[in-house]
């Protein structure tokens, strides 16, 4: 009689984490643990059959002792090393057969050395998952292989039956350009999961970041225009360069962080946060990390989503999907789009008009095709538009902050268009990406320039982007193990225009003579080159040593004017005229790092990167040698535990880090008038922390806690404007710490119940330190009832009413102005899947 070792494959999306991440049903005679000498046993046969639930391989052996089962997960594939085996076939000591099946690459069998075996099953597009248990035939592995890639094989189903569990936590993501386990990727991330995204209530950026430590989102309860944000104490405060620290990407396609973060994100798969430098694996450099935004994709299967809501403010929230196979398992497409509005918080007090009301439209379309096994071809594209009201600016002391008393109540309008050609070729020696994207915004603007209720000017702006961005990756295969490599190009175009119009009153035409208007153009083209690199190396099984560069040029060119007007013909100059003022900058980015996995639930990491961001040209220059800011620079480094406990029940993971910045670029105000004109470079020095913990200790109960500590000073910062010394200030719009907590519970009966603590320690909001944020927690809640495929939902944010300050300025000084964060809003949803 033979003993029969089955490991059979069924077709359905659910992945699984590195090493002994294997599920053993109870009476199991398998045995994972560590190896003893025994007798060696004879494999004599290898079969692989076809059942109505996928794969079934079945390897002969001889009755022996229970043999001992080492598993793990590499790349795509799951790899089992069986110690005191040996293959022993009529036709040799290797079985192979590629392609068996629909989902599964190939399978092997073959001697790893004189007293082990090592079997090994790729899938075609991720991580495995494997069931280990025993039946009739002996010990049986239910590996599952990912559907292809982009496809979904089922659609998703709201409430209980699709997540109240008491699972290991497994977060697989793609932060090095290749699905792996969170848990096995060096670098500090943050993964937030579909079905978190939908019981958190996250639709737009700031909703991400309250989730994740270090990260700072500040979005105005008024008008979205140049939200500010702040990654590990690196932020956007100097909005005049149009520069990001931070490159966030929505389906490949990159954005514009200054005027395209605070929009509408809508039909989410994941996101992740990657905090530090990002420069060797990513087209577009990241100074201060990248928020990776990745929609749903489509379905293999018929798929409707829909969603609608309301709140607080005549808040309207509306939702669909839908989602199918034109040609079963070749080609797939998928359609989403979104409407959300609300009036006003505040009102215009000399005018009684709302103040400050949001509306969204926002619509997605993706086009998925498979033509075979090897090559994947999506096309993305996705357009948005933004009509809000005006920014509040009240005092900071002010009873009411949501009123302001204007001449002008002000509206701001940001239309946004993108699309991306995404071409995949993978096969076992290596895969190959192209990535091709273009994004177009426009921004409309009106407003009381002097915010007051003196009629002293308006402020009519338009602001235009047109990027084209190219990037092609060649990397290892998925299922590399001791090698891993990645080469890639990305190249960048591009232009921007300005046009701020500061239109006189008769009050200020006292001032200003007969001059009108007072006209700032301007026309910017830039170009990025760029070539990088990284390799990962094992001369051991447990260590892994990484070697990265990156090598950069940009280049910008700028056109710029200033002149008073008369009916719209200049008739004076107000400032500098500049005609194609050039810069160019050009660094090497290199990356050293380490990683030690001292077992399957304990790794350690080190790294070492230099971080950059161009220099470039101030199109509002007018002090003499303001014109040019140098490039940014940094040497980071950071160090790092991730754990999991109590068979991953329990995930913790810290990082601790500094950033040491040199020729940080500043913006400036006028002195006297206020206005922000200048950029400046300077020194400046972060350190800080992070710490994550996730557990799922009972069946339907997930707890979840992030927090982060920096300390983001000055240590080199002179302002040339009055010689004042700013060594020791801190950083604009960094807190000092920030937490996330949060406890969710799903019962078997569908009802579900969640509560949020967000906090934020202290931060400024200018260089001179002079206006303060105080520590603050906002508490949100939401309760449901679920069932497969429909739940409705009560939700509560900012419970507390917190007042917290999302923007503020001296202006003109000392007279200080601020907008606030959104009040108490309180709603219903409801979601239905079909």
């Amino acid at each position: 009689m033979s003993r029969i070792i089955c490991f059979s494959a069924v077709l359905v999306a659910i992945s699984f984490p590195a090493y002994a991440d294997v599920t053993v049903s109870k009476g199991s005679d398998a045995v994972i643990s560590q190896v003893t000498d025994s007798e060696v046993i004879d494999i004599t046969g290898v079969k692989v059959n076809t059942t109505d639930k996928g794969l079934e391989i079945i390897l002969e052996t001889i009755v022996g002792d229970k043999l001992k089962v080492l598993p793990k997960s590499e790349g795509n594939s799951f790899i089992a090393d069986i110690p005191n085996a040996q293959l022993r076939l009529p036709t040799g000591n290797t079985f192979t057969q590629e392609k068996p099946i629909t989902g599964i690459t190939s399978v092997t069998v073959a001697n790893l050395d004189a007293k082990s075996i090592r079997v090994t099953v790729i899938g075609e597009a991720g991580l495995l998952n494997v069931e280990l248990f025993d039946d009739n035939n002996g010990l049986v592995f239910g590996v599952t292989a990912k559907p292809i890639e982009g496809a979904s094989s089922q659609p998703e189903r709201t409430g209980e039956a699709a997540t109240q569990t008491d699972e290991p936590i497994e977060l697989v993501v793609t932060a090095q350009k290749t699905e792996e386990n969170l848990q096995d990727v060096p670098v500090s991330v943050t993964a937030i999961g579909a079905r978190e995204i939908e019981d958190a209530g996250i639709t737009n950026i700031q909703g991400i970041a309250n989730n994740t430590p270090n990260f700072t989102v500040l979005s105005s309860s008024g008008g979205r225009f140049n939200t500010f944000y702040s990654l590990r104490g690196l932020s956007n405060s100097n909005f005049l360069s149009r520069s990001d620290t931070v490159s966030f990407y929505i389906d490949d396609i990159p954005l514009e962080g200054g005027l395209n973060i605070d929009q509408e994100l809508i039909d989410l798969e994941r996101v992740e946060v990657l905090r530090g430098p990002q420069s060797t694996l990513y087209g577009r450099n990241a100074q201060a990390g990248v928020v990776n935004i990745i929609s749903k994709k489509p379905t293999n299967k018929p798929e409707v989503r829909a969603s609608a809501g309301y709140g607080s403010y005549n808040a309207r929230d509306l939702q669909l999907s839908l989602s199918d196979a034109i040609i079963p398992d070749k080609l797939f497409f998928r359609l989403s789009g979104g409407y959300k509005a609300r009036d006003g918080l505040g009102k215009n007090t000399l005018t009684n008009e709302n103040l400050g009301g949001q509306s969204s439209l926002s619509g997605r379309g993706q086009l998925l095709w498979v033509p075979s096994p090897d090559w994947t071809i999506s096309f993305n594209a996705a357009t948005s538009y933004n009509d809000d009201g005006g920014y509040a600016y009240a005092s900071t002391t002010s009873k009411n902050r949501y009123d302001a008393a204007l001449n002008e109540s002000g509206n701001i309008q940001l239309s946004d268009n993108s699309q991306a050609l995404k071409v995949s070729y993978d096969n076992p020696n290596f895969r190959f990406t192209s990535i091709t994207a273009h994004r177009n915004s426009n921004q409309d603007s009106i407003g009381d320039g002097d915010v007051s209720p003196v009629d002293f000017f308006r402020n009519v702006n338009n602001f235009s982007t047109n990027i084209w961005s190219q990037e092609v990756r060649l990397q290892s295969p998925s299922d590399a193990n001791q090698f891993r490599w990645l080469v890639g190009g990305y190249y960048e175009s591009k232009d921007v225009n300005y046009l701020e119009l500061y239109k006189f009153t008769p009050i200020s035409q006292q001032f200003f003579g007969l001059f009108d208007t007072r006209r700032v153009a301007a026309e910017s083209s830039g170009n990025i080159y760029a070539a990088f690199a990284q390799v990962d190396y094992k001369p051991i099984q447990p260590l892994t040593l990484t070697a990265g560069l990156r090598y950069e040029s940009a280049n910008t060119t700028l056109t710029r004017s200033n002149n008073f007007e008369v009916g719209g013909v200049a008739v004076a100059p107000a400032g500098q005229t500049f005609i194609d003022a050039e810069t160019s900058s050009s660094e090497l980015l290199p990356k050293f790092g380490v990683e030690y996995k001292f077992n399957p639930n304990l790794m350690a990491y080190a790294s070492i990167t230099r971080g950059y961001k161009p220099g470039g040209l101030n199109y509002r220059a007018d002090v003499p040698g303001s014109l040019k800011f140098a490039p940014e620079k940094s040497w980071n480094y950071e160090a790092g535990l991730k754990s999991s406990w109590l068979d991953d029940k329990l995930i913790a993971n810290l990082a601790v880090f500094s950033t040491q910045l040199e020729n940080y670029q500043a913006t400036l105000p006028d002195p006297v008038t206020g206005f922000f004109s200048s950029i400046i470079n300077a020194g400046a020095s972060i350190n800080g922390a992070e710490l994550e913990l996730r557990a799922r200790p009972a069946t339907g109960l997930e707890l979840s806690a992030g927090f982060g500590y920096t300390n983001a000073k000055y240590n080199n910062y002179s302002n040339p404007l009055t010689g004042t010394n700013y060594n020791g200030n801190r950083l604009p719009y960094s807190p000092e710490y920030t937490f996330n907590l949060a406890a969710q519970y799903r019962t078997a009966i569908g009802l579900l119940g969640r509560v949020e603590l967000q906090g934020f320690g202290s931060y400024l909001l200018d260089d001179y330190n002079n206006i303060k944020q105080d520590p603050f927690v906002l508490v949100n809640a939401r309760v449901g009832y679920e069932r497969d495929n429909y739940g409705i939902y009560l939700y509560a944010n900012n419970i507390f009413d917190a007042r917290y300050i999302t923007s503020g300025f001296e202006f003109p000084p000392p007279n200080v102005i601020a907008t606030f964060g959104a009040p108490t809003i309180v709603g219903v949803q409801v979601k239905a899947n079909f």
